[in-house]
């Protein structure tokens, strides 16, 4: 991700990688938390309120019982 974050280009994560092809490259650079917030960061929602999602009890435990 620091890679990714620094302007390197996918095709050469993938050679330093030793991947075969740039696709298998993408499945590690999903953007983790902090990248994911200050992309959040620069949006403001419709009704120009900011609020952080809450589950609900059921939905917890559906996604738990997966």
């Amino acid at each position: 991700m620091e890679l990714l974050q620094a302007g390197v280009d996918t095709s050469v994560i993938a050679l330093w990688l030793g991947h075969e092809s740039v696709e298998t490259t993408q499945i590690y650079l999903h953007a983790h938390l902090a990248l994911k917030e200050a992309a959040l960061a620069k949006t403001t929602p419709l009704n120009g309120k900011l609020v952080r999602f809450r589950p609900s009890d059921a939905l917890l435990r559906f996604l738990n019982a997966l």
